[in-house]
């Protein structure tokens, strides 16, 4: 096994992290009173937009989509991208910058992987362009939707077309202006075989019966400018061509789809939590508390180790992960994606939560990007399949191994 990343990686890691200390972490400290007007609330800034047109022209553009996916993306394995994805999770609005953020990463890797050519020409140029942003429609607000085969929007064929009908929630990117299309999960056959029922299809946003009905917050936060909608699809009527692979193939790319998208979660939380470690540093060397530096408490020394080994866990577990992914496919390392969805939310959760501690009031203020990585943390947990799904799958598969030999 080798411990040290390849050439092109660390190549890109120091491109990367220049272009974050000279314009990424200069914007936090503002980034969020960029929406305080209403007419800006849901409009990427024009800063964001100048800062792509760099990160393109640098060649920072596209970096999740692996070889296999040539000419659209950088051609990077995902143990390649790993630490540069928990580069830019140091930020968390940064990821767009780099045309890089979800839901769009998955969405341009559904188009890429199963979309037609039309599907292709149509929209995932523009996304690859980062022309458009888009939005994943799959949770529904009244059933368990962390179960796809739930899902209760149908989507019905009438000759050339079909008619959608369905209520959806926590629809991440939909509340953008710039959001241009939406990829909805339903069902085409509630007769068919359990996993053969859903199929997924684009849907435009301009589309007559889309309608937004509001944004959903999430642990308080609204995610200004992406934002998660509920949107009520009533009869929404778009052509046939528009379905992604074919009728009963929705389950197949929702799996396929899920791998990278988790691990790339688990790869911008490592960067989270890093990054809270170290603010945490340097809050405890420079506060007094009791005559000395908070540095100097025997309790926070052992917060602060506890914290580096937990993410050095973590870290590794997700190295591994995206390396077993590039050798064996998504489908062979399920289990140890599944393992790694479990650990790096949790442990990020456990780490930021520490650093908001020793941070006193400021950590839950707006005066610390604390607080909205803790949220971002706390909702992954539920992203992508709540960890007791990912537990029950993982553990099942274990036991069937184990017998098995």
């Amino acid at each position: 096994m080798h411990f040290e990343h390849n050439e092109k990686t660390t190549t890109l890691a120091t491109q990367l992290n220049a272009f974050m200390q000279e314009h990424v972490y200069p914007l936090e400290k503002d980034y969020h009173s960029l929406f305080s007007q209403p007419q800006h609330q849901w409009k990427t800034p024009l800063e964001l937009d100048r800062l792509k047109q760099l990160a393109k022209e640098a060649g920072l553009w596209n970096l999740f989509l692996p070889e296999e996916y040539q000419p659209y993306g950088a051609g990077l394995s995902n143990l390649e991208y790993a630490p540069l994805c928990e580069i830019m999770g140091r930020v968390p609005f940064s990821a767009e910058i780099f045309n890089c953020s979800a839901p769009d990463t998955g969405n341009m890797e559904v188009l890429a992987k199963y979309g037609s050519q039309q599907q292709k020409q149509q929209w995932l140029t523009a996304l690859l362009e980062g022309q458009i942003r888009s939005a994943f429609a799959m949770t529904e607000p009244d059933v368990a939707s962390s179960d796809a085969t739930n899902i209760e929007t149908s989507i019905v064929r009438q000759g050339d077309n079909y008619v959608i009908n369905g209520r959806k929630w926590y629809t991440s990117g939909a509340m953008n202006q710039n959001c241009k299309i939406l990829i909805v999960m339903g069902k085409t056959d509630a007769d068919a075989p359990r996993h053969q029922q859903q199929s997924q299809i684009l849907v435009p946003m301009d589309t007559p019966g889309v309608n937004v009905v509001r944004p959903m917050s999430a642990m308080g936060y609204l995610d200004e400018p992406v934002g998660h909608a509920e949107i009520l699809f009533d009869n929404v009527c778009v052509p046939a061509s528009n379905i992604i692979l074919g009728e009963g193939r929705g389950f197949e790319i929702a799996q396929g789809r899920l791998g990278p998208g988790r691990i790339h979660h688990c790869m911008r939380l490592i960067g989270c939590a890093q990054r809270a470690l170290d603010l945490a540093c340097e809050r405890v060397s420079n506060r007094v508390a009791f005559g000395q530096p908070l540095a100097k408490q025997q309790s926070v020394r052992e917060s602060i180790a506890t914290m580096h080994c937990q993410i050095e866990q973590a870290r590794l577990l997700t190295f591994k992960a995206a390396d077993q992914m590039d050798r064996y496919g998504n489908k062979v390392a399920k289990d140890i994606i599944a393992a790694i969805k479990i650990v790096a939310p949790a442990m990020a959760c456990r780490v930021i939560d520490e650093a908001i501690q020793m941070f006193g009031a400021m950590g839950t203020s707006q005066d610390s990007p604390l607080p909205a990585m803790y949220a971002y943390a706390r909702t992954v947990r539920l992203a992508d399949g709540p960890d007791q799904v990912h537990m029950m799958q993982l553990g099942k598969s274990l036991i069937e191994k184990q017998a098995g030999r």
